[in-house]
């Protein structure tokens, strides 16, 4: 898998370098979780070193070319997920690379902590990544969030802003920064982010999407249904919804095109850690299950691959069996329907439901 991808640049090898990268997975005699953390973590270290020395020169392009890199490496130290000490470190700094890099985009990253009044155990704050355009005007603001392995640093999301749209990244339930594990109610962290967009000034509350890719797709469609008063439109980019959750397809799922600890990454997600643990959790998160499907939802766009061998695409066609109808666009591709064109579709549809104001009527 990493080689065509690595070469590429793509998923999960943005700002990295195919030398860098075959060297690193040439010389890991594991998975063990730390050894990889940290064979990647070491290369980024010369990156960020380049990064500082530029910064200091006064070499802005420079300085941000390199911490863009330096967070590259360090977001594969601590691929796919946090679950080890090491990995948990090298999220840190990827965090700060990104965070650096920033400082230099044409419309910044600003870092925001949104007060969250969670349970005993869970955290108090959600962190999230707000990019606002100039305007002398509310704009519209785009919720974004990626799934098990995508955080909310590695979903920037330029082409909503280009459209004038603001947007905020996410970690979904049980990654990240979230305060809290995912689980059959971990939705009502959503009713903490969409108060806190209606006191912000330069935000319009009544132009708000949401943008779930993987995972997040799944959190997307339950929020579609039960925050429908609040959201103007949902997207759910290759989400899954309750097949995906039963014990034949992740035995099935497990041996497909993600090429790690699916059912594991997962599981870390849902507050567990073990296959076994995940096939017996699992099923309680479907939303047909939960009652969820049938109730009425704000405006939704269903997109994935045909050959989806993550989330199978039985799911997208249960949704339109079910509930409100539904916008759909699937793609003779894998895992999210990934193609020249499909992050464009996407974007062209947000922003025809957010970028003029529509009374929403209230679903009943």
């Amino acid at each position: 898998m990493w080689k065509d991808r690595a070469a590429a640049g793509t998923h999960p090898f943005q700002f990295t370098l195919y030398h860098d990268v075959e060297r690193v997975v040439t010389g890991l005699r594991s998975c063990d979780r730390d050894a990889w953390a940290e064979a990647f973590s070491a290369a980024a270290a010369p990156y960020r070193t380049a990064a500082e020395d530029a910064e200091q020169a006064g070499d802005a392009a420079a300085a941000q070319r390199n911490y863009l890199r330096a967070y590259g490496y360090y977001r594969l130290a601590r691929y796919p997920t946090t679950n080890s000490e090491a990995k948990l470190a090298a999220y840190r700094q990827s965090q700060d690379m990104l965070l650096r890099a920033s400082r230099y985009f044409t419309i910044p990253i600003d870092r925001v902590e949104i007060p969250f009044r969670g349970r005993a155990g869970e955290g108090d704050r959600i962190v999230g990544y707000l990019r606002v355009p100039e305007s002398d005007r509310r704009l519209p603001i785009l919720i974004i969030s990626g799934g098990i392995d995508t955080f909310k640093e590695d979903i920037p999301r330029d082409g909503v802003l280009d459209r004038r749209i603001a947007t905020l990244a996410l970690d979904i339930p049980g990654v990240g920064d979230a305060p809290l594990a995912g689980s059959t109610d971990a939705e009502r962290m959503f009713d903490a982010v969409l108060d806190w967009i209606g006191c912000q000034s330069r935000l319009d509350a009544e132009r708000v999407g949401y943008w779930g890719a993987s995972t997040g797709g799944y959190w997307a469609i339950k929020v579609a249904h039960t925050h429908r008063g609040r959201l103007a439109c949902v997207v759910s980019h290759g989400g899954c919804v309750h097949h995906a959750f039963e014990p034949d397809w992740i035995e099935t799922a497990q041996w497909g095109e993600y090429p790690f600890e699916l059912a594991e990454t997962l599981a870390y997600a849902f507050g567990h850690n073990t296959f076994d643990e995940w096939l017996e959790y699992a099923p309680q998160l479907s939303l047909l299950r939960q009652g969820i499907l049938d109730q009425p939802c704000t405006e939704t766009l269903v997109v994935n691959g045909l050959h989806d061998s993550v989330f199978p695409i039985s799911d997208c066609y249960l949704l339109l069996e079910h509930g409100t109808p539904k916008s759909a666009r699937f793609f003779d591709a894998a895992h999210m329907g990934y193609t020249r064109d499909t992050d464009a579709t996407i974007v062209d549809w947000i922003a025809g439901r957010l970028q003029h104001r529509i009374p929403r009527r209230e679903l009943t």
